[in-house]
């Protein structure tokens, strides 16, 4: 493969790399766009496009995902988590839950007032939000858009699991109210139902590969997909190209000779929170200790670069449903049977259970002070210092998922729901960096942080606890799936089994003891797992404060290079990723057309939106 020359080159064709390179050849035909993506092509393959099917890319032997082993923890006692991300064309859209989540408002406020990235706040992003999407759920909402390439609906269906779960909420937890939109930006604590990015007409995925890249055709951009980007080539400390060889998962007679391309405007580093700190490396660009352990001459000391890793807890509690239930099981294990109903019915008219997630309910959830009271004095401090000011910062989500959200190789079931939890922004920090400078695929010194602070392990048992009350009394309920829940002590009032049914709403609610406590605690430690919300490892902030972006997202001691992905958020975002994601992407358009001179259209949103809400 020859050498070749572009304006633009994007390393990485995942959620930001996509919507940056759509935009920009929409905005100037003329410009010529290379992205290079480590994984495989989507275009019009069912895996993707069909929401029901997001569970087939958590499988070991699929080929659109990247699995990171981090370190042993004592903290998960002594467990190694494994951590994935999308290595396809779409990134995490083409491959997540669909679940449409924005964060709060104080979150991206933070990014500005806190680490100093004017233009970052709530007010400057929210024109973007609106930008991207089409909100199908309700008319006339203000921080939502109605006319973006995303579509936004509840799917095809809605379960009998999420219905129950929002019955036995307007019953069981007369505190809190219910909202016919969660993600509004400036507030929480609200049950509802909850939507997905998913077209409400065609019953597809609404990902970036499809809505941005694929459905336009562009003429002057070139998707390389099925390559490693190895290193940024600077020429007088500027960025003019990148070297880049075969993934061998996807070519492997190709060989691995490198084969170099050329920007002339622009190098856009966008693989995401583990691939973008790791080219950065490999070209030179971090902290000093790192790059001689690996023998990479450093360019630019930027001791932060794979550090600040941030990503979400989740833990999903399985229950047996009743035979009856209408759950995703059958899509989930493949039943021929099962995939071809409801594929027929989703291609027919983009309904039914294919056009769904099974995560039809939940809550952005915020505890009152007597949940602080059963919460404990482990978590006390962190409510004070971080959450008390904010109130529409919630501390987690929690809602329910029609199927088996695990390992069903160790539990085996066929009917069941899960209720399930993450937290929004754990306290610990993580890391990641290189262990070669020449191997892309060389394991990552890796380590999460999951549960090193007591704060994050209180609010996973307030979970537990509170996400079983809730199951118990839901009407499919038929006891716990065996194996998928805390190894209780023999007569505790807190062991749970088989159950012919649910419980009544007056039932009072489980009393742990110290023994039970433990117990729990060692469960948590053993199923807690990532929520794929991996990010922070390019954080923008000022450099000194290892930042390794400034606020118009440019790599610092270095020209012609920006980072573009989850790994430039400073702090984390109380939401699944995918729409910050987005807005990053759409953001860093704007300010890459500005530094070319290319004028792309916006929206008009006043920034004072909050006062008229």
């Amino acid at each position: 493969m020859a050498d070749q020359t572009f304006d633009i080159i994007i390393a990485g064709g995942g959620t930001s790399g996509c919507v940056v390179a759509g935009r920009l050849a929409a905005a100037d035909p003329t410009l010529s766009i290379l992205v290079i993506e480590a994984g495989p092509p989507t275009r019009d393959d069912d895996l993707h496009t069909q929401p029901a099917r997001y569970r087939y890319h958590l499988r070991p032997e699929t080929t659109t995902i990247k699995f990171h082993t981090a370190h042993e923890s004592a903290a998960l006692g002594g467990r190694a988590p494994v951590v994935p991300c999308g290595q396809c064309v779409g990134g995490g859209s083409s491959v997540n839950f669909t679940m449409y989540t924005r964060a709060a408002a104080s979150d991206y406020d933070e990014w500005d007032t806190v680490h100093g990235n004017r233009g970052w706040s709530s007010g400057d992003l929210l024109p973007y939000l609106r930008k991207c999407e089409t909100f199908e759920v309700e008319p006339g909402k203000p921080t939502h858009g109605y006319s973006g390439p995303l579509k936004v609906s509840y799917g095809g269906i809605f379960t009998e699991i999420g219905k129950e779960f929002l019955d036995v909420a307007a019953e069981y937890d007369t505190n809190r109210e219910c909202s016919d939109d969660l993600n509004g930006l400036y507030d929480c604590n609200k049950y509802g139902r909850w939507p997905k990015w998913i077209d409400s007409k065609t019953g597809k995925r609404s990902d970036v590969a499809h809505h941005y890249i694929y459905n336009k055709n562009f003429q002057n951009v070139q998707i390389l997909s099925g390559y490693h980007v190895k290193r940024i080539i600077f020429k007088d400390h500027r960025a003019v190209g990148v070297e880049y060889l075969p993934n061998k998962r996807f070519h492997p007679n190709a060989g691995s000779k490198v084969v170099v391309a050329h920007a002339r405007r622009q190098v856009v580093l966008s693989a995401g929170a583990f691939g973008s700190p790791a080219i950065l490396e490999r070209s030179g660009i971090g902290a000093a200790a790192v790059l001689k352990k690996v023998g990479v001459p450093q360019i630019v000391d930027l001791p932060g670069v794979g550090e600040n890793y941030q990503d979400h807890q989740v833990i999903f509690a399985p229950y047996v449903a009743a035979e009856e239930t209408q759950t995703l099981d059958g899509i989930v294990t493949d039943n021929e049977a099962e995939v071809k109903k409801w594929t027929d019915q989703w291609k027919a008219d983009g309904t039914g259970l294919m056009a769904n997630n099974g995560l039809d309910s939940g809550i952005k959830l915020r505890p009152f002070k007597k949940d602080l009271d059963i919460i404990g004095d482990d978590f006390r401090k962190r409510w004070l210092e971080y959450y008390a000011a904010s109130p529409d910062k919630a501390v987690m989500w929690l809602g329910s998922v029609a199927l088996y959200q695990g390992d069903r190789s160790k539990v085996p079931v066929d009917k069941a729901f899960s209720i399930g939890w993450f937290l929004y922004h754990p306290v610990v920090i993580g890391k990641l960096h290189i262990t070669s400078g020449e191997d892309v695929d060389a394991a990552l010194d890796f380590y999460t942080g999951f549960l090193d602070d007591s704060a994050d392990m209180a609010l996973h048992k307030w979970g537990y606890k509170l996400s079983r009350e809730f199951a118990r009394r839901m009407p499919s309920y038929r006891g716990e799936v065996i194996g998928g829940h805390p190894n209780f002590p023999k007569g505790s009032k807190a062991v749970a089994s088989l159950h012919d049914g649910p419980f009544p709403m007056s039932e009072p609610d489980i009393v742990y003891t110290a023994e039970d406590e433990k117990a729990l605690e060692d469960y948590i430690r053993q199923v807690v797992s990532t929520a794929w919300h991996s990010l922070g490892t390019c954080a923008m902030k000022p450099r000194d404060n290892n930042g390794v972006v400034d606020s118009r997202l440019n790599v610092y001691g270095v020209d012609g290079l920006k980072v573009v992905d989850l790994s430039i958020c400073p702090g984390n975002v109380a939401a699944n990723t995918y729409s910050t994601a987005v807005v990053v992407g759409e953001k860093a358009a704007a300010i890459i057309g500005q530094d070319l001179g290319v004028p792309l259209d916006s929206d008009t949103t006043p920034q004072s939106i909050r006062a008229h809400l």
